[in-house]
C-alpha cells in the first residue's frame, strides 16, 4: 500500500488516514493509492466499515493537486478503479464508509467526503467547492451530489461563489452527522462505526446498494425496481441465514450472531 494511505485494521473496522503533506492534495498517484485502499477494503470479506480521515489537524484534503495540474497532469489521467480520489466512482463498493473530516475539505477533498456514506466533522472543519473561482468545475461529484444533499439554492451558492460552509452550518443542513471537538473526532467516528458493525453485514450491503439503485427514481418506480428483483444485494438479504438469526435472537432476548450469509 502507498505511503499516502495508512491503514489500521481493527477487526471488521478499517481506519484509513490519507496523509500527503502539506495539504493532503490529491494527485493522480494519490488517487490511485486511495483507490487501492478502498478496493482492498471492498474485497476483504472480514471488513465491514471504514473510517477515512486526513493526516494532521488542518486539512482533510485540499482537493485536486493544482501544482500537478499546472505541470500538465489532468483529471483524465489514470485515477484508479474508483475514479477521482479512489471513492467518487467506486460503484462496486457496497460497504459503508465514514468520513472523519479533520479540517479543510476543499474542492476534491469535499467531493471525497461527499462520496462517503456518513460524515463526522471536527468543529473547526470547513467545506468548500472553489472550482468556479479557478475556471474549472466540481466534476468529482460536487455538482452532482451536493444539490442532492442540501437545499439546491444553498448548493448553488457554494458551487457558484466558492463560499465556505463551517461545520455547524453543515450540521444544520444535515450534510454531516455529527460535529465534535477535534480531540473527540476519531472516537466519535469509531462510536458510529461500532453501531454500524452491530448490524447484519448483508443488511448493510443491501441497504447501500438499494439506496444507490433507486436514488433518482420516484417512489413508485423504486418499489417496482426492487420488487422486480433487480438489486441483487437486496435479494440476498431475505435468502440469508442472518435474516432468520435476527428475529430469533430478538425473540430469545440475546444479541444476534451474524454470519454474513
Amino acid at each position: 500500500m502507498s505511503d499516502f494511505v495508512k491503514i489500521e485494521r481493527k477487526g471488521p473496522l478499517w481506519e484509513m488516514t490519507f496523509d500527503r503533506p502539506k495539504a493532503n492534495a490529491i494527485s493522480a498517484e494519490a488517487s490511485r493509492a486511495l483507490s487501492s485502499a478502498f478496493v482492498a477494503f471492498r474485497d476483504d470479506d472480514e471488513a465491514r466499515v471504514a473510517i477515512l480521515t486526513g493526516g494532521g489537524e488542518k486539512f482533510f484534503s485540499a482537493g485536486w493537486d493544482l501544482k500537478a495540474a499546472a505541470s500538465g497532469e489532468g483529471l483524465d489521467d489514470d485515477q484508479g478503479e474508483g475514479g477521482f480520489a479512489g471513492l467518487t466512482e467506486l460503484w462496486s463498493l457496497d460497504k459503508p464508509v465514514i468520513a472523519a473530516v479533520n479540517g479543510y475539505a476543499a474542492g476534491g477533498g469535499f467531493e471525497l467526503a461527499l462520496a462517503a456514506d456518513m460524515i463526522v466533522a471536527a468543529d473547526h472543519a470547513l467545506f468548500m467547492l472553489p472550482e468556479a473561482t479557478l475556471g474549472i468545475i466540481a466534476d468529482g461529484g460536487g455538482f452532482i451530489r451536493l444539490p442532492r444533499r442540501i437545499p439546491r439554492a444553498i448548493a448553488n451558492e457554494m458551487l457558484m461563489t466558492g463560499r465556505r460552509m463551517d461545520a455547524q452550518e453543515a450540521l444544520r443542513w444535515g450534510l454531516v452527522n455529527r460535529v465534535v471537538p477535534m480531540s473527540e473526532l476519531m472516537d466519535s467516528a469509531r462510536e458510529l462505526a461500532e453501531q454500524v458493525c452491530q448490524c447484519a453485514p448483508l443488511s448493510l450491503r443491501g441497504t447501500k446498494a438499494s439506496i444507490n439503485a433507486i436514488e433518482a427514481m420516484t417512489v413508485e418506480d423504486a418499489y417496482a425496481h426492487i420488487r422486480a428483483g433487480k438489486v441483487e444485494a437486496y435479494n440476498a438479504i431475505f435468502a440469508s441465514e442472518d435474516s432468520k438469526e435476527g428475529p430469533l435472537a430478538f425473540s430469545e432476548g440475546r444479541a444476534p450472531v451474524w454470519k454474513g450469509r
